[in-house]
């Protein structure tokens, strides 16, 4: 609780620092107002990911003071970690890094966490027994792209205010609840650095919107959990590889569809951004029944309204998946309930035939 604390109070100041600080920051402001996921209305900074890498940084260096035999790792996982960041607040900053050269780096960060603090992917478990992974050529492979895609699928998720951050605050609470449950006290306190720094952050972020996470922030985030994710799993066979894939499913299967959508139905790149993901049919489709209107402030309401929708949806598989973190039968179980939901959910809004139940209409 302690480190959580740490990095909660340290990103809460310096993100208030940068919004304060905001003229400072011009070529790091957000003036596309007509992108297909564009959703604001006015200027804002979208470089919230620095202040969650330096309050986590802070934090994990007062960690490392209090508990010299961490140091190691936490270190190696900010060395790796910190190739990501520059690669999404470069373009946060300059709009010039393309999607293909963030995924390499994030791909050279998974590369560098294999070997420098050996996150591995080393076995799979299945019902009737486990599986190892013993040669690099299958687990490498699997591990980078492992951890690249949730980096890369938690930027793709960030399309309101508050809705990666606080989906990826509540996977985090779970890995360190999960750790603290198997003893693994690097795990725990590096997760919750994490969820401190990013909850610090959202209280700028959410509902008004003061600061975006920006790519730097997405890119961060989604790596250290990815990292955490695979090092809890790998480091302690107890619990369950379906606990990490359950726990993950809400930001990988959306990227997933995401591609299948786009090369398949749509016949164009699985690179190109649209504004057809679920957060955005939402948006369109359920919320703007509550609050009309084209108007910034009615746009800023939709906006604040549409994150909690998926943040239940999220919660559908992060709740199963902290219940029965080490029973591999009830995770997939819950990983195949997941997908046919929101495939089913999709299909539904996507037809103009948004369940009832969702829609919450203005009175008078």
């Amino acid at each position: 609780m302690f480190s959580f604390l740490v990095s909660f109070t340290a990103s809460a100041l310096l993100t208030l620092l940068v919004i304060k600080q905001v003229t400072l920051h011009g070529p790091a402001l957000d003036r596309d107002f007509q992108g297909v996921q564009k959703v604001h209305a006015h200027e804002v900074a979208r470089i919230g990911g620095l202040s969650i890498f330096l309050a986590t940084a802070i934090s994990a260096a007062i960690s490392v003071w209090r508990v010299p035999p961490m140091a190691p790792l936490v270190l190696g996982l900010m060395l790796c970690a910190s190739v990501a960041f520059v690669g999404g607040i470069v373009e946060d900053y300059t709009g010039r890094m393309s999607a293909m050269r963030r995924l390499v780096l994030t791909i050279a960060a998974a590369l560098c966490a294999y070997y420098l603090i050996d996150a591995k992917l080393d076995r799979i478990d299945l019902p009737f027994g486990t599986i190892p992974i013993e040669w690099v050529w299958i687990s490498l492979p699997f591990t980078v792209l492992a951890v690249a895609g949730i980096a890369n699928a938690v930027n793709i998720i960030d399309g309101f205010n508050g809705l990666a951050g606080m989906v990826v605050v509540c996977m985090l609470i779970s890995l360190g609840y999960v750790a603290l449950q198997v003893g693994d006290t690097f795990v725990l306190v590096t997760a919750l650095m994490v969820a401190g720094a990013t909850a610090g952050f959202l209280i700028w972020n959410y509902p008004v919107g003061l600061i975006f996470l920006g790519d730097g922030g997405a890119y961060f985030i989604g790596f250290m959990l990815g990292e955490l994710a695979l090092l809890l799993v790998m480091r302690n066979p107890e619990v369950s590889t379906w606990y990490a894939a359950l726990l993950l499913i809400y930001p990988a299967f959306e990227t997933i569809f995401s591609a299948y959508r786009r090369m398949f139905i749509r016949g164009k790149s699985p690179a190109m951004p649209d504004g057809i993901h679920l957060h955005s049919l939402i948006f369109r489709r359920i919320v703007v029944w509550a609050i009309g209107g084209k108007e910034a402030r009615a746009l800023m309401r939709r906006n604040s309204l549409t994150s909690p929708y998926l943040w239940l949806l999220s919660l559908m598989a992060v709740i199963p998946a902290t219940v029965f973190w080490d029973r591999t039968s009830i995770l997939i179980s819950f990983c195949f309930l997941f997908v046919v939901s929101y495939v089913w959910l999709y299909a539904r809004i996507v037809r103009f035939k948004s369940p009832r139940w969702l829609i919450f209409r203005k009175k008078g």
